[in-house]
């Protein structure tokens, strides 16, 4: 991982810079004649490959934006999209690794200078990297197949000092992925990196997981074998890659998938207190016995009393057309701020109602087109949707949840999964049945 800030930041600049270069160039195309549409179609092609090479290969807080930012991928219109589409799926589970040499010392630091002992064998090649360390396959001292997670050496500083450099240019990302806010994402990732950098941390949310979920027909959580600050060892489990599913499952499979996933967000603050919140395809896969395998732990909220009920009430109230209750609601909760110029009851319903337009069926089929229209009708500046999403608050505990049903959202429109997703709102969302 490059270490040197002033490095690292000059690799950052050259994004916007490359950006305007391309457009100077583009402009100058299209004077001479060349077609409007397929010059529009190279910068897009070439803005994602820099865009999502850099961000790889500066791994830290750079790569974990990118991973956040790929769930997303389903809102950015068709005509635009298979570029992004690419790159982003490359970012998912992919990442230049550290040197041996470089891996060994992290283990001799963490676990020892007889660390070799632990294990049985150990693959110095990664089985897979990721946005602050990289995973390699092993076999622990009682035979036990491992997954061993190395924390990449200056990963806490790169981590900070890419997301406030990010945030400097969250206007051009706005721009890829329109509907999203950039802004706040970038800010509530920069306040969970603390939590994520400690492998300890983690390895305590994973444990709780797969103590609720042992046995389960439908999840399996990887247990813990044994955890440092900067390395983390769980036992290994196959599966294919979510990635793959979205790429050319069947449709049986995809919706299969989309159900396990809706299912394992909505239940796990009821059964285990804790919400999954790094929502993005690198961290599922679905096992040969048809079980959504999660990993990845580091970013979790603290849900002791499950899903807030105030939530699944305004979802209920949305869906009936409830607009003053729905406005009063929204008002307790503090999505409106005292002293604000109050958006009117019916605009607030308008606005939320096609959010809620997956539970008015038995079954809902999560589609690119439906996300890409959604992000267009709030992201239009001239439209009233955008007035009125302006005028709203989002209070900071309900922040993480409002990014992870985003995040699972758009997973569920990349797998193009139809499932049942008002039963699975009713059985684990409060407040929405009664």
């Amino acid at each position: 991982m490059p270490r040197n800030t002033a490095a690292r930041t000059a690799r950052l600049a050259s994004i916007p810079l490359g950006v305007a270069g391309r457009a100077v160039g583009g402009w100058g195309k299209r004077l001479v004649g060349q077609n409007a549409e397929q010059v529009s179609a190279d910068l897009s092609a070439k803005t994602a490959e820099q865009l999502f090479a850099v961000l790889g290969q500066l791994k830290g807080g750079a790569m974990k934006f990118g991973q956040a930012l790929s769930v997303f991928e389903a809102a950015v219109p068709s005509d635009l999209a298979e570029p992004y589409r690419e790159a982003l799926t490359k970012l998912q589970a992919a990442a230049p690794p550290m040197s041996a040499p470089t891996m060994h010392r992290v283990l001799a630091e963490q676990l020892g200078r007889k660390w070799r002992a632990r294990f049985a064998s150990f693959d110095d090649t990664p089985a897979a990297a990721a946005s602050i360390g990289q995973v390699h396959r092993a076999v622990w001292h009682d035979g036990r197949p491992v997954a061993v997670k190395v924390q990449y050496p200056g990963a806490d500083q790169a981590l900070l000092s890419d997301l406030r450099q990010l945030q400097r240019f969250s206007r051009l990302f706005q721009k890829l992925v329109p509907g999203t806010e950039v802004k706040p994402l970038l800010q509530e990732l920069t306040d969970r990196m603390s939590e994520e950098l400690d492998y300890r941390s983690e390895a305590s949310n994973q444990r709780a997981f797969a103590k609720e979920f042992a046995g389960d027909p439908h999840v399996i959580v990887p247990r813990v074998v044994a955890s440092a600050p900067k390395v983390l060892v769980t036992e290994w489990v196959d599966g294919r890659p979510l990635a793959s599913i979205i790429r050319d499952g069947t449709k049986a499979e995809r919706d299969q998938a989309g159900r396990l996933l809706a299912e394992f967000h909505y239940s796990s603050p009821a059964r285990v207190g804790m919400l999954h919140s790094d929502p993005h395809p690198g961290n599922f896969m679905v096992t040969e016995d048809g079980r959504l395998c999660v990993i990845d732990f580091g970013a979790v909220a603290q849900l002791p009393d499950g899903l807030p009920a105030a939530h699944g009430r305004m979802m209920r109230l949305a869906l009936e057309g409830r607009s003053c209750e729905l406005l009063e609601l929204l008002r307790e909760e503090h999505f409106v701020l005292p002293g604000v110029h109050e958006p009117e009851a019916e605009h607030v319903y308008a606005y939320l109602a096609p959010f809620v337009e997956p539970m008015k069926t038995e079954t809902f089929h999560f589609t690119r087109r439906w996300m890409q229209k959604q992000a267009m009708r709030v992201g239009n500046v001239r439209s009233q949707d955008f007035r009125t999403g302006r005028a709203l608050n989002l209070p900071p505990q309900y922040l993480l949840l409002h990014r992870v049903m985003g995040g699972s959202t758009g997973i569920l429109c990349q797998l193009d999964a139809e499932i049942p997703v008002r039963d699975v709102i009713t059985r684990w969302q409060p407040g929405f049945a009664t």
